[in-house]
C-alpha cells in the first residue's frame, strides 16, 4: 500500500492559493464531528458543530504567470503551452547526488512566483508541476512561506526531479523543519495545529539545471499548490446518491507485481500508486513507447506498471507513493495535466465522472471498515471509475489477484468516510491520521467545455 505509518502527517493538503491569474477559491460547509465513543462504534451517534472547510486552490499555467514572476536567468516561453524556460544560466553548481554519490556540474536559473497569500491559512500544503526534462536537465521546486503570526518559514525543498533517472535520482529531501513546521515527503505540514499556528501566504521557487553549455532547457508548464486546514473529523456527513454512470479505466493489478525490481520497492502493495497511474494515463489515450519499456524483463505481464513504478519512485523515501511524483509522471504523457488535490465530498467526486474525469484517491482502513476489500491498509491508492444506481462506488482496486479482479463495487456509505476522514483507529484502537479526501486527477490538455466547467468549479484550470 502506499503511507506508512512512519509518515506523521498522511493528510494530502489542500488546493493552494488563489489570489491573482487563474485563481478561484472554494468553500465547503462540513460539520465537524466528535470521535465514536469507542472503536467499535464507528457509526455510534455523534456530536457535531459547523466548521467550514475552505479549499483554495493557486496553479501557474498562463504566459501572464510566467511572466510576473521573479525571473533570475529564466523567461517565460509562449505558445499552446506556455511555460517557463532558461534563458541563461546564472550560476554555476557541483551537485552530488545523494542516491549515486556521483558529482556533476550543473548551470541553473530561477523563476520565483508572487507571494500567494490563501484563503484559507493552512497546516498542510502540497505542490504539483508539470515539467518537460530533457536528457541532462533536472529541476527543484520549493516553497517558502509566512506564517499567520508573520515570521517566515525557510525555503523548503518539495522535490528534486527528472522525468528519467539518467542525471539526478528524484527524490525528496529529508529532515527540513524549522521547529515549527516540517517536511514530510511530499508534504508541508504544520506541526502542531493545535496550537493555532498556520501558513497564511506562500511563494514557489523553481531551479531549472542543465550541462553547462548545453542548450536543452526544462521547461515547466504548470506549477501551484494546495493548502487547507482540514476538521478533525472521525466520520464525515452522509451524500445523496446522484447519476449513475461508470467508465470504461483498464485494469491493473498491483499483486501480480510481488517481488519484481526490489531496486523500485518490490513490486506487489508497494505499487498502488503507480499501478492507478497507469490505469487513468492509458485511459486518457497514452502509453509509453516501446524504447520507454525496452528495460523491462520480457516475461513480465503488464510491462507499463513496472515503467510507471520506476518514473514515480522517490529515492529518498524509497518508495513509489510520492503524490507530487506520480502527478508529474502523469504529465510526461503527451497533451496530458495532472494535480494533486483534495475533494470535500463523493458529490464533487460523481461530478467528475459525470463529465468522464477519474480520480486516483487515497484511503486508509480497518478490514472491517471496507465491506469486500478483504485486507486493512494505513494507506492505500484506488481509482474511482464510476458509481451505481444505488450510488456505491465503482473503482479500481489494484490490490486484486489479478487484472480481472480489479474492478470492485463498495459501499457508498463506508466508503466516503474511510476517504473523507481526517482521524481513525488503527487495529489496536489508536488514534492515527486520515487521509481528507486527497486524490489525483489527470485530463488532457483539451479537455471538453463540461470537463473544463467541472474542474474549473474545484479552481483547477
Amino acid at each position: 500500500m502506499a503511507r506508512a505509518t512512519t509518515r506523521r502527517s498522511v493528510l494530502g493538503a489542500a488546493i493552494a492559493a488563489a489570489a491573482g491569474a487563474g485563481a478561484l477559491s472554494t468553500s465547503t460547509a462540513l460539520p465537524a464531528v466528535a470521535a465514536p465513543d469507542s472503536p467499535d462504534a464507528p457509526d455510534a451517534p455523534v456530536r457535531t458543530t459547523l466548521t467550514t472547510w475552505t479549499v483554495d486552490n493557486r496553479f501557474w499555467t498562463s504566459y501572464t504567470d510566467w511572466r510576473c514572476g521573479t525571473a533570475e536567468g529564466t523567461r517565460a516561453a509562449p505558445g499552446q503551452r506556455p511555460g517557463v524556460v532558461v534563458d541563461r544560466a546564472v550560476g554555476v553548481v557541483d551537485h552530488t547526488d545523494p542516491h549515486t554519490g556521483r558529482t556533476e556540474r550543473y548551470e541553473y536559473a530561477t523563476w520565483t512566483s508572487p507571494e500567494h497569500r490563501s484563503a484559507v491559512p493552512a497546516t498542510e500544503v502540497v505542490t504539483s508541476w508539470n515539467a518537460h526534462t530533457p536528457a541532462g536537465t533536472w529541476i527543484q521546486v520549493e516553497l517558502g512561506g509566512t506564517y499567520s503570526d508573520g515570521t517566515r518559514t525557510p525555503w523548503y525543498v518539495m522535490g528534486r526531479w527528472a522525468a528519467g533517472d539518467g542525471d539526478v535520482r528524484r527524490t525528496s529531501v529529508d529532515g527540513q523543519t524549522d521547529g515549527r513546521s516540517s517536511i514530510w515527503t511530499d508534504t508541508f505540514s504544520v506541526d502542531d495545529a493545535a496550537s493555532g499556528l498556520r501558513l497564511a501566504a506562500y511563494r514557489l521557487r523553481l531551479t531549472l539545471y542543465r550541462r553547462p553549455g548545453t542548450r536543452p532547457t526544462p521547461t515547466v508548464w504548470r506549477l501551484g499548490a494546495m493548502a487547507s486546514d482540514v476538521p478533525d473529523r472521525f466520520t464525515v456527513p452522509a451524500s445523496e446518491p446522484g447519476p449513475a454512470r461508470e467508465l470504461a479505466v483498464p485494469r491493473y493489478s498491483q499483486n501480480i507485481h510481488i517481488g519484481r525490481y526490489p531496486e523500485y520497492d518490490n513490486g506487489g502493495e508497494a505499487w498502488c500508486s503507480p499501478t492507478s497511474s497507469q490505469m487513468i494515463v492509458e485511459y486518457w489515450g497514452r502509453k509509453p513507447t516501446a524504447d520507454d519499456l525496452a528495460w523491462v524483463n520480457p516475461d513480465f505481464d503488464d510491462p507499463q506498471v513496472c515503467h510507471a513504478a520506476r518514473q514515480t519512485y522517490d529515492y529518498q523515501y524509497r518508495g513509489c507513493g510520492n503524490w507530487s511524483f506520480n502527478a508529474a509522471y502523469a504529465a510526461t504523457y503527451p497533451g496530458m495535466n495532472a494535480v494533486v488535490t483534495r475533494l470535500a465530498s463523493l458529490t464533487d467526486l460523481e461530478r467528475l465522472i459525470r463529465v468522464g474525469i477519474p480520480a486516483i484517491t487515497s484511503q486508509s482502513f480497518r478490514k472491517e471498515e471496507l465491506t469486500g476489500a478483504g485486507y486493512g491498509t494505513a494507506g492505500h491508492l484506488m481509482t474511482v471509475i464510476g458509481f451505481t444506481p444505488d450510488g456505491d462506488v465503482i473503482a479500481n482496486d489494484p490490490a486484486s489477484d489479478d487484472n480481472e479482479a480489479v474492478r470492485r463495487v463498495y459501499r457508498r456509505r463506508e466508503w466516503e468516510n474511510i476517504w473523507l476522514r481526517t482521524k481513525r483507529y488503527n487495529a489496536s484502537g489508536r488514534v492515527v491520521s486520515g487521509t481528507g479526501g486527497i486524490c489525483y486527477l489527470f485530463w488532457p490538455e483539451r479537455p471538453t467545455p463540461a470537463q473544463r466547467k467541472a474542474l474549473a468549479a474545484f479552481g483547477i484550470h
